[in-house]
């Protein structure tokens, strides 16, 4: 269906409330492992398959995606755009919240979902520009179309590091920034963007490392997986 040109972000979401938190979800799946389908929708945001079925009809209705005979999703131009602005509008939230209410690390991310579909255009320029024009949200993450995005996407996982490699740690990804517990480790063990660490074991369900300040700390295998290193 060909789009709506008087479709904008305020009226798409008065229509479909829930249409920004689909369509980012689509953006970030797409944009980590390149494939997108209903089941892995319903499973990241703890919905039903109706529920995600009935959701893509309505977002192909508004010509926002298109999805082929095998189920793969795939932006529209119109609806990549769309998605585009609003995880822009979401990481620059938690710049907000974070950096300049000093708002709770962990909780941003919700706090940012609720809000993201309510500023303004003018308020998003405003946010960039005041907060130094961000290219990655406060987890990590890159802005969509920044110059750096295909390199910090492409950052190895934690899981694929080999003995003795100082690395700096580059990202929290957006599934692991829902994985049960992922965050509240990261910030109780100061694993943030931008901090070195050094590999010392290896383990099946677990990585020893030693942090910035000297000490050890032993990451979890399922918490590994969803953190984004380079090579110091």
């Amino acid at each position: 269906m060909e789009k709506d040109p008087a479709l904008s972000i305020d009226s798409l979401t008065k229509k479909f409330p829930a249409a920004a938190e689909y369509l980012i979800e689509i953006f970030v799946i797409n944009r980590d492992y390149g494939m997108v389908k209903n089941s892995v929708i319903a499973k990241r945001l703890g919905v039903s398959k109706p529920a995600v079925t009935q959701a893509m009809n309505r977002l192909r209705k508004y010509g926002l995606i298109e999805q082929d005979l095998y189920g793969s999703i795939n932006f529209t131009p119109f609806g990549r755009v769309i998605a585009s602005r609003l995880l822009k509008r979401h990481y620059l939230l938690e710049h907000l919240l974070i950096s300049k209410l000093d708002y709770d690390w962990i909780k941003a991310d919700i706090e940012a979902s609720r809000l993201q579909s309510s500023i303004s255009a003018d308020f998003t320029k405003f946010l960039f520009d005041t907060l130094g024009r961000p290219d990655t949200c406060p987890h990590g993450n890159p802005f969509p179309d920044s110059e750096r995005e295909s390199e910090i996407i492409n950052a190895p996982r934690l899981s694929a590091a080999a003995l003795g490699e100082r690395l700096i740690l580059v990202r929290i990804t957006e599934e692991g920034e829902t994985a049960p517990g992922l965050l509240e480790f990261c910030y109780k063990y100061g694993l943030k963007p931008g901090n070195g660490i050094e590999i010392l074991l290896i383990k099946e369900s677990s990585i020893m490392v030693r942090l910035k300040d000297g000490s050890v700390l032993e990451i979890p295998s399922v918490f590994a997986q969803y953190i984004c290193s380079s090579l110091e």
